[in-house]
């Protein structure tokens, strides 16, 4: 099994430290040659939303990924992963991928000085720690939308289809459990 990480802009180092702790081989993918080589899911890192939107048509990588994407390659989305994912963005008029049938709220609990620490409970894993930095999350998902968690009365991590997208950065904490639940849609 290897796993592609979007390395153009944001977290994505973060991201292969938890694969690295996990001994799943990953693969940068900053441009289309990348994509040349087989890889069996993909994540999406936070960051910037608009940045990786911009470097993701520029380097031709949407429309290969987006087809790689409706085609069910699983794919672990984290706060500007979720984003790119969404169908609807509260005040952007022009959504990227649009494979989730969700509304998102870009921001949603403010600037950096927002950012936070929580434990929730995750549907199938139990509690697990949530670090939210200038997050978003889901105002509105479709029925055929899974909600895996919610906190403070918003939702924050959901599935469709091979699609997990989250608010929060589970890269950041020691708790491997929403990895390990990705890698095995993976294989």
């Amino acid at each position: 099994m290897k796993i592609g990480i979007l390395a153009v802009q944001g977290a994505f180092l973060e991201q292969e430290a938890v694969l690295d702790q996990l001994n799943v081989p990953w693969k940068e993918i900053r441009c289309e040659k990348d994509l040349e080589d087989h890889f069996d899911g993909l994540i999406f890192p936070g960051g910037e939303s608009t940045v990786q939107g911009k470097l993701l048509k520029e380097l031709h990588l949407f429309d290969p990924l987006l087809t790689m994407i409706q085609n069910d390659l699983p794919v672990l989305a984290t706060c500007a992963g979720m984003i790119l994912l969404s169908e609807k963005i509260d005040g952007k008029p022009s959504p990227y991928f649009k494979t989730i049938p969700m509304d998102v709220k870009r921001n949603a609990y403010g600037r950096q000085l927002g950012s936070f620490h929580t434990a929730a409970e995750y549907k199938e894993l139990g509690c697990v720690p949530m670090t939210f930095i200038r997050a978003p999350y889901v105002s509105k998902a479709a029925d055929s939308v899974s909600i895996l968690s919610v906190v403070d009365s918003h939702i924050t991590a959901v599935q469709y289809r091979n699609q997990t997208a989250l608010s929060f950065h589970p890269e950041l904490d020691p708790d491997l459990r929403i990895h390990q639940k990705f890698l095995d849609l993976c294989s």
